[in-house]
């Protein structure tokens, strides 16, 4: 996308050669719409958001772009930005863009449920490319299934997009970011429509960007909250969310009778009366599709629309259709597999395949990455691109896995442009099938060596014109090929043609370089134009062609010339069969598991790694999560244990409680207690800073009395996922999976109300929980949630007609979250220990009901010998590299917990006669005599002189209250001059309420003696934070 950063929207829209993905990112990321683009790592590894990094670099008008790892409690940051009064750039006026891939915003999703309201002022944008990688081969699929896990836990006030076509896809992101009050999810077709070439897209109308609503700006653009194609007295309706199976299915639609399909385009806000509206009157039965991860997870989707038409359910039927990622994958990479499945949930209809204008034309080319054939794809799309009356659609997938250094597969179809309204995907038209028939017009192999390794021809139309550029002869390329594959040139009488392109270059341009490079591809470009044209082609009129394209030179030197020797050494040759087949030559399929950006530096990108060679992405930075090379098993010392707790992702390790100490008195109302754990043995090992995840239980007596009141033998087996919303499972008693796994005691979300009113006996219970899990029951639902804070357990108490089966049950509630605390110690200091500083979480409910937290109910009960399940997760909390700058710390009550480590550090080095910078610390809690964490440290740190000042604030100790932030204004001359002359870090850990108040002290102070107006120092401060020297860890 060279140049493409100087161009105006408009132009980019207009330009064939610019995918619908790249003018997404790049109206996502103009400084005009957008404050900051947050790319998540994940987003880049499904090759969204690589272009953005590279503009970032050189063009003022991008907006400021910030790097994130994805992991748990992904999202806080964005939450944080937008949070009032902790940030400057939300008073201006703070748009933020989040790129994350369909998993990551599962991981978002609970931390977007403490968004802020959105204002015009304050919004997040989050862009979704939809491609999730599935199976043991990691084949890529354009599954939605991530949204049955992240949907129930969104904020019901989010707008959900999904798009599929390329314009759609150009159109509801822009709408997104025109929307003044309201968070946006844009979810779009990355699997292939947003990432084809050839496409000129129109910008959305002036009318829609005006508008102040969903509603508003869908109906301005032209566009509908469902969509709805085939038979108006259809008795037969699909519905599923917009995406490449559901343009397939409309197709299907559009010359069935009696069948009818609605898309959903928005949702969220859910339109009930919309969609009630879209059904024919003739309906009788509706089968709802629903992206799921596996089969045994309800989708959101089926949810919704029960809810909506609950009502009305005497009028027809409606079935659930749980549709994996790999299934939708399967639907779009072997041919009518799609059209299978439909034929077997309604038997009762004739389906047929769609067809494409009898004039369309299919075309694929094979190449390897280190040739410089590997261009000419792009050569041939672009070519038709002046055309009025041909549309090329071209789509370039990979596969990094099946051959060392990777393959390259190039899908164009050349159709008529007044055929183009509501086109099929590219991968329905030309899967990659391995049992195909052969579907494709021409076949160009551009590496004749993927003869040898894959079944490529089998793509072949019988009859066709299969182009190989190769150096072999005929004979030579007789003698290389397997027998299976001459036989299939036999059985389908192909046209094979070879040419040697880099021989032509070479006598042409001489010494290989870019010159002979673009040669070879002119003189392949000659010999495809001429195949394609067929019996119409003579040399005058490829000449024609060429000067059209690359004008009357190419690298300076005639075309004229390379015509003529591509005219004279394209040659037709025919191979003799097989004579007998050798059963040792197995060949491998294509399958599409990489997408590869080209950056305007000539960096070739695979999955978001920029590398030397494709093979290098293949083993190593393709899909990190799941790759670990086979040599470390042996190498690590402490190997990890993936059965210790099989259902985390994490590494975890097993350490041993041998203190369980309280720091306030029996008789003060609040618990907070030091904790240590024993690590020797088991490798842990941790950062200053970083925060120990705990992989709590369940309270034993509770969970038995559930079992006995739900009627459930805690000593039965059951089998469950390992991973709720994953595949593989595990076998484990009753009381195992309750106690150790399943969020029994964790408050609901709303879809759980819907799920479990399936399972109802008792009609009043059902109503019941269906209007709670509606939107009309949202009131009720807040009220249960934060008020009452009733649990899972609870509801089914509540409703006790519903049970269903245990390991239905452990599917419809999900998997205990680790919690995270700071890590109290210095490893550095302590050795094989890690300690923490808790306070136990408890309250009572309106009715009088005492509540606790999971953990720290958990944690507080710890027997000293006891082990517990910890992992380890990285913090902003960090010290800077030069021990010698300044450091001031503001923790409030177990906010201390990272500062104890910080000044055990800092300890250790003046011991070793290490020079330190000045520490400033400030801590505050309700009383001195009660809440004064490690105090006996502090003051011997402060004797030491490791603590330059200390700050203490005990707000009911005194006739006024006092916080760090008074404590802090009394130092304030010094505290500038540390931050601002001496490169100083300031941090912050606890809970959120004094951030606005000590942003505005460190404001006022830094326009008091820097003389900064407010503004100017509130910029100051985000500049710090982007520096890493104003750090918040809060909760």
């Amino acid at each position: 996308m060279s140049g493409s950063i100087n161009l105006s929207l408009d132009k980019l829209l207009e330009n064939p050669a610019f995918s619908a993905s790249a003018i997404i990112e790049f109206l996502s990321s103009r400084a005009t719409d957008t404050s900051a683009v947050y790319i998540y790592d994940l987003a880049e590894q499904a090759g969204f958001g690589t272009l953005t990094k590279d503009w970032a670099k050189s063009d003022k008008g991008t907006a400021q772009v910030i790097d994130l790892q994805t992991r748990a409690g992904a999202g806080l940051s964005l939450v944080g930005r937008l949070s009032e009064g902790t940030s400057s750039a939300t008073a201006k006026g703070a748009v933020l863009t989040a790129f994350t891939s369909p998993h990551g915003l599962t991981l978002m999703s609970p931390s977007l449920s403490y968004l802020p309201p959105a204002s015009p002022s304050s919004r997040l944008v989050v862009q979704v490319p939809l491609i999730t990688p599935v199976g043991e081969t990691l084949a890529l699929s354009p599954s939605a299934a991530s949204l049955s896990t992240a949907l129930p836990i969104l904020p019901e006030s989010i707008v959900v997009l999904i798009s599929a076509t390329p314009q759609e896809s150009v159109h509801f992101a822009q709408i997104s970011y025109k929307l003044p009050d309201s968070h946006v999810i844009h979810l779009f077709d990355h699997f292939s429509s947003s990432r084809e070439i050839g496409h000129t897209l129109t910008p959305v109308s002036e009318k829609a960007l005006a508008a102040v609503s969903v509603q508003q700006a869908f109906k301005e653009a032209g566009y509908s909250f469902f969509d709805y194609v085939g038979d108006i007295e259809a008795n037969t309706v699909l519905i599923m969310l917009n995406g490449p199976v559901a343009r397939v299915a409309k197709a299907i639609a559009k010359q069935t009778s009696g069948l009818g399909v609605v898309t959903v385009n928005v949702l969220r806000p859910w339109d009930e009366a919309t969609l009630r509206q879209v059904f024919p009157a003739s309906t009788k039965a509706i089968h709802v599709l629903d992206d799921v991860p596996n089969a045994a997870i309800q989708g959101p989707l089926y949810l919704d629309v029960l809810s909506t038409l609950f009502d009305d359910k005497g009028a027809f039927t409606i079935h659930s259709h749980r549709v994996t990622p790999t299934q939708t994958q399967t639907h779009l990479s072997e041919e009518n597999s799609f059209l299978r499945f439909l034929s077997s949930i309604i038997p009762n209809l004739t389906l047929s395949t769609p067809q494409l204008p009898s004039s369309a034309k299919k075309v694929m080319f094979f190449s390897t990455p280190d040739i410089a054939l590997s261009s000419l794809p792009f050569l041939v799309g672009n070519s038709f691109a002046p055309s009025k009356t041909i549309l090329a659609r071209l789509l370039v997938d990979h596969d990094v896995f099946s051959k060392k250094g990777g393959i390259g597969a190039s899908r164009i179809l050349l159709l008529p442009k007044d055929s183009t309204k509501d086109t099929l995907p590219l991968p329905a038209v030309l899967p990659f099938d391995p049992r195909s028939a052969g579907e494709v017009d021409f076949l160009g192999i551009l590496d004749a060596s993927l003869l040898k390794t894959h079944s490529v021809l089998t793509y072949a139309k019988p009859g066709s014109p299969v182009l190989i550029c190769t150096p072999w002869t005929a004979d030579e390329l007789t003698s290389n090929l397997p027998s299976e594959v001459l036989s299939l040139i036999s059985e389908r009488k192909l046209r094979l043609f070879i040419i040697d392109t880099r021989a032509i270059a070479s006598q042409v341009a001489g010494a290989a370089g870019p010159g002979q490079d673009s040669i070879d591809n002119v003189a392949a470009y000659l010999a495809f134009m001429r195949l394609y044209l067929g019996s119409a082609a003579t040399e005058d009129s490829l000449l024609t062609l060429a000067r059209a394209s690359y004008g009357r030179s190419a690298e300076s030197t005639n075309l004229q010339k390379i015509n003529s020797l591509t005219w004279e050494a394209l040659e037709e040759i025919d191979l003799a069969p097989a004579s007998e087949v050798d059963g040792n030559t197995t060949l491998k399929n294509f399958e599409f598991n990489a997408i590869v950006v080209e950056t305007d530096e000539g960096d070739t990108v695979v999955n978001g790694a920029r590398l030397g060679s494709w093979h290098d992405a293949a083993k190593q930075l393709i899909f990190p999560s799941i790759f670990t090379p086979e040599e470390s098993v042996f190498e690590e010392e402490f190997p990890p244990n993936p059965a210790l707790r099989p259902e985390v992702p994490d590494r975890t390790f097993l350490v041993t409680c041998t203190v369980n100490r309280r720091l306030t008195p029996l008789e003060y109302d609040r618990n907070v207690f030091h904790l240590e754990f024993d690590t020797s043995g088991t490798g842990l090992k941790y950062a200053i800073g970083e925060a120990l995840g705990v992989h709590g239980w369940n309270d034993e007596q509770e969970v038995l009395d559930f079992c006995e009141w739900y009627g459930a033998d805690p000593n039965r087996l059951v089998t469950i996922t390992v991973v709720a919303g994953e595949d593989k499972m595990h076998t484990r008693t009753v009381f195992q999976a309750l106690q150790q796994q399943i969020d029994i005691f964790g408050r609901p979300p709303k879809s759980f109300y819907t799920e479990l009113a399936a399972f109802a006996m008792n009609t009043v219970e059902r109503h019941a929980l269906l209007f709670i899990g509606s939107a009309e029951g949202s009131a009720t639902f807040k009220k249960m949630s934060e008020k009452d804070t009733v649990t899972f357990a609870d509801v089914l108490r509540m409703y006790p007609s519903a049970k269903p089966g245990i390991e239905t049950l452990c599917g419809l509630i999900g998997d205990i979250k680790p919690r995270h605390y700071s890590i109290a110690s210095a490893q550095s200091v302590v050795g094989d220990r890690v300690d923490l500083l808790v306070v136990t979480v408890d309250w009572v409910t309106p009715s009088g009901t005492p509540r606790y937290g999971q953990c720290t109910r958990y944690l507080a009960g710890l027997r000293v010998g006891q082990q517990v399940t910890v992992s380890i997760k990285p913090s902003v909390m960090k010290l800077p590299v030069d021990d010698k700058q300044p450091l001031i710390m503001a923790g409030l009550g177990t906010g201390a917990a990272p500062f104890r480590a910080f000044l055990q550090h800092k300890a250790l080095l003046a011991q070793q006669g290490k020079e330190i910078g000045p520490v400033y610390y400030y801590f505050g809690s309700r009383h001195q005599s009660q809440e004064y964490l490690y105090g006996e440290e502090i003051e011997a740190f402060i004797l030491d002189g490791v603590i330059t000042r200390a700050g203490l604030a005990f707000s009911r100790d005194g006739p006024r209250k006092v916080y760090i932030q008074h404590k802090m204004l009394e130092d304030s001359e010094k505290l500038v001059r540390m931050l601002h002359e001496q490169n100083g870090v300031f941090y912050l850990c606890g809970p959120t309420w004094p951030v606005p108040d000590v942003f505005e002290a460190l404001v006022n102070a830094l326009s008091k003696y820097k003389g900064m107006d407010p503004n100017s120092a509130a910029d100051y401060l985000e500049g710090l934070k982007e520096e890493e020297r104003y750090v918040l860890e809060v909760y």
